[in-house]
This record gives structure tokens, C-alpha cells and sequence, in this order.
């Protein structure tokens, strides 16, 4: 677990990969919106969502690639941008199951990886460490989740694109809830260990 940053960290609030970070968590309740407006008698908007999503996509890319590339990592962001990760996440599992799309185990499975990593949080801060870095098998996961549930959420129609969309979107959720719980088991080894260190040497 990498709980040190090697690049220089900032405390500034208005960097412009903080700004798009924030534009992504407005997006949040707008994507839930557009997903859940059928299901109250509201015209089918999916491809409104996908466009929400997709934009969410391209700038947690430039907020990441900018806050490097500028020098502006911040901890703000640090928190920003898995929260808003785990937010997309999240209503996107709300909204699809609601749906029907996808089965309640799969919510619950990858709901379940969530509290973990959060008891694990908490553990973490008693013992004065900050919340764990996202790894490499952590974003790995993510990126297979959000290209999961689009494709899912394309697969509610009939014809052969949603089809075809339901092939590869649940091969993404599969790898993706795999690789989610295989980062989540890593996560809680890894706070173990630091535990059982700051117990020892206290």
C-alpha cells in the first residue's frame, strides 16, 4: 500500500483538476436521474446517460493526466476523484438494478467489497494512517466497472447492438467484480500488516 505521494502534494482547493472532479460529482445525480426516468413514467433516456458517463470518463482522464502533468496533486483531489469513482459506481448499480439489469448477488457483491474497504478506512485513521492509494488492480477494476455497466445499461433493448452488448458488458463485469474483490482482499492484507507493525512497535 502506497501511502506516500513522491510528487509534491498541495493544499489549493481551485486547481483545474479539482474543478473537473467536482463537475464529475455533479454529474452523479443527473446520471441517476437519467437512468431511473423511466421507471416513473418518464421517456427512456439511456443514451443521455451513456453521454453523462462518457464525459465523466474523459475528465476523470484529464483530471489525473493535468494534476501530474502541472504539478497540482492536491489532497483534495486525492479524495475527490475515488469518491467520485465510487459514486459513478454506485448509482449506476442503484439504477441498473432497479432496472432489473443486472441480479441483486452482483449489487450485493460488489456493495459488500465497498463496506470492507470503508471498515478498513476507519481502521486505518485510528491508527493516524490517511485512506489507502488507489493500486494498479484497484483502477484496473474500476476502468473494467465503467466499461461494464454502459454496455449493460445498452444491453436493456432488442436487436443484435444490445446483443452484442450484453456479451462484452458482462464479460467486463466479470473481470471487473473480480478484480474488484482481488484489490479489496489486497487492501485489508495490507492494513493488517500496517496494524499489526504500529502494534508491535507501540
Amino acid at each position: 500500500m502506497e501511502l506516500q505521494e513522491t510528487r509534491v502534494q498541495t493544499d489549493r482547493v481551485l486547481t483545474i483538476p479539482n474543478v473537473l472532479s467536482m463537475a464529475r460529482l455533479l454529474g452523479v445525480p443527473l446520471f441517476l436521474w437519467l437512468i431511473l426516468l423511466p421507471e416513473f413514467g418518464g421517456p427512456k433516456s439511456d443514451g443521455w446517460a451513456l453521454l453523462v458517463l462518457a464525459l465523466s470518463g474523459v475528465s476523470d482522464y484529464l483530471d489525473g493526466k493535468l494534476a501530474r502533468r502541472w504539478n497540482q496533486i492536491s489532497s483534495l483531489g486525492r479524495i475527490l476523484d475515488p469518491a467520485a469513482d465510487r459514486l459513478y459506481i454506485l448509482t449506476t448499480i442503484v439504477g441498473l438494478t432497479w432496472r432489473e439489469i443486472i441480479p441483486l448477488w452482483l449489487t450485493a457483491a460488489l456493495l459488500a467489497r465497498d463496506l470492507i474497504l470503508l471498515v478498513m478506512v476507519g481502521i486505518l485513521r485510528r491508527h493516524g494512517y490517511p485512506p489507502p492509494q488507489v493500486n494498479f488492480l484497484g483502477k484496473a477494476a474500476t476502468f473494467n466497472l465503467m466499461y461494464a455497466f454502459p454496455l449493460l445499461l445498452l444491453s436493456d433493448g432488442s436487436g443484435w447492438l444490445p446483443q452484442l452488448a450484453a456479451i462484452f458488458g458482462w464479460a467486463f463485469a466479470g473481470w471487473g467484480t473480480t478484480l474488484y474483490w482481488w484489490a479489496g482482499t489486497l487492501y485489508v492484507v495490507q492494513v493488517r500488516r500496517l496494524v499489526k507493525a504500529d502494534t508491535s512497535t507501540g
